[in-house]
């Protein structure tokens, strides 16, 4: 640890995790979000598509 970059490399680090910790949170939420809105489309539509079915 007498290194005198080691606050600079463990600076580096830290940041680079919080950012990685937000975009993987953000995605999560965002996947949920998506999950609601796409569930409440389909409540709407009253029908389903056949998974395996002809898209239109």
């Amino acid at each position: 640890m007498t290194d005198p970059h080691f606050g600079y490399i463990a600076a580096s680090y830290a940041i680079a995790f919080v950012v990685i910790a937000g975009l993987i949170l953000w995605t999560a939420l965002d996947q949920r979000a998506q999950r609601r809105a796409l569930a409440e489309l389909e409540a709407r539509s009253g029908r389903r598509r056949a998974a395996d079915g002809p898209r239109p």
